[in-house]
């Protein structure tokens, strides 16, 4: 990989200040990549956006594949002493958001917000999101159907009848509300995840490595977990697991 250069040009104009963005056609998995540049003294800000990746993953080794150049394949480094203290978790929140509010801007089409990483049009996924990292830093790689998606999923393309977008742009979009979202207190930006979060009120299935639990998510706590009620008013507190929103009967 080559080193990034602070707001470099890629086809279509600077990038937000204090961003180091480097784009290249194709590697295995950008998360890979920007981990062992940050191994080797990246700066914070750092950015890799890659048109193809033939080895992307998702949560749970899942494969994260798209059609070259279709969507916005991308990690974004960020070193604890660079940024306001806040849990690991929060980035992933964060970058999330960001997309939403992004996708919003540029296409007119607001994703929500499944917990704990996910964005969803219409029930269908559009994004997903993986974090990796060391104890001073975290690389947020995430994943953006803005062209294509497969059968199960939904591109911004699809989802806006009228307004169409690229990868480039949906990236200095996000980048500039991650500099907005970054300001934040971690109470504040724990509230502004709350609000964006379509998991809440709702009837959840969720799928855990050993055993399944169902109820309505009610909340979430400060770090990061989610907290669901059983039909019996027993509370759940998941660190992690599949959520599946239920139709309700």
């Amino acid at each position: 990989m080559n080193t990034p250069l602070p707001n470099q040009p890629e086809n279509s104009g600077s990038w937000p200040n204090g961003w180091w963005v480097s784009i290249v056609a194709e590697t295995g998995s950008t998360n890979t990549d920007l981990l062992a540049s940050a191994h080797d003294g990246a700066p914070h800000h750092s950015v890799l956006m890659a048109q193809f990746q033939h080895a992307g993953k998702g949560r749970l080794d899942r494969t994260w594949v798209a059609e070259p150049g279709s969507n916005l394949l991308v990690s974004l480094l960020f070193r604890f002493d660079s940024t306001i203290t806040r849990p690991t978790h929060q980035f992933t929140q964060m970058v999330g958001m960001a997309a939403a509010l992004a996708s919003k801007q540029l296409v007119a089409v607001e994703p929500q917000m499944k917990w704990p990483n996910d964005l969803l049009i219409d029930n269908k996924k559009v994004s997903g999101i993986l974090a990796q990292g060391a104890p001073e830093f975290v690389v947020v790689g995430i994943g953006v159907n803005v062209g294509w998606a497969p059968p199960d999923a939904i591109s911004l393309d699809q989802a806006s009848a009228h307004v169409k977008t690229t990868p480039v742009a949906l990236l200095r979009s996000m980048l500039e509300h991650v500099d907005v979202l970054e300001r934040l207190t971690s109470e504040q930006l724990h509230a502004q995840y709350v609000a964006h979060l379509a998991t809440l009120g709702q009837h959840v299935r969720v799928e855990m490595a050993t055993h399944v639990i169902a109820g309505r998510a009610t909340s979430v706590l400060l770090d990061g977990r989610l907290e669901v009620t059983d039909d019996i008013g027993e509370v759940h507190q998941i660190d992690t697991g599949d959520v599946v929103h239920l139709r309700k009967q």
